[in-house]
């Protein structure tokens, strides 16, 4: 079933998390704090919305590191209903892939609620102080892919906030599977 998040509340203070990567270290939000502002991502690796746009996640990226923004992208899907979003599979993930951002496990989904993450995927920009400033969509694609030459709104936004600290008034919200919570 496809959600929607709600509408930016700009100046939101990150909450900080250490989870594990798919890597083998331990990841805190201070250590992909950018200098620039930060961008953190709820992602999955089952997900028809993340799967038609996970090459552009990984291009924008790419490119927003480069302008100084620090990025890491965490699943907090219940692994045992949804074996495709185990541990061991999105290690798989992130390295047929290469991400250039550390994919980061929340098992005990602490840090999905403490971010009120929504879907898959849900972007939380966030400023060089960490006050949320973008909490949109990546671009105008859905469960499938839209054709090359979409406002990137996800860059343009990141971008802005790099270059001046705010993001952009009007945003249009991601849509995504829902995270998939653990009974109880």
């Amino acid at each position: 079933m496809a959600v929607t998040p709600p509408v930016c509340d700009f100046g939101w203070q990150a909450p900080s998390f250490t989870l594990p990567a798919t890597d083998g270290r331990l990841v805190s939000f201070a250590d992909i704090a950018g200098p620039r502002g930060t961008l953190v991502m709820f992602i999955c690796n089952h997900c028809p919305y993340v799967r038609a746009v996970l090459d552009r996640i990984i291009r924008d990226t790419r490119e927003l590191e480069a302008l100084g923004i620090g990025v890491a992208a965490i699943s907090s899907n219940d692994a045992k209903a949804y074996p495709a979003d185990s541990f061991d599979a999105m290690r798989d993930l992130a390295q047929t892939n290469d991400f250039p951002f550390p994919y980061l496990y929340d098992e005990g989904q602490d840090v999905a609620r403490s971010y009120g993450a929504a879907c898959t995927p849900d972007f939380f920009g966030f400023d060089a102080s960490h006050g949320l400033q973008y909490r949109g969509r990546l671009d105008a694609s859905h469960k499938d892919t839209a054709p090359e030459g979409l406002r990137r709104d996800l860059f343009e936004a990141m971008k802005q906030v790099a270059e001046t600290g705010q993001g952009p008034a009007d945003q249009v919200p991601s849509m995504g599977c829902s995270i998939k919570w653990r009974d109880g």
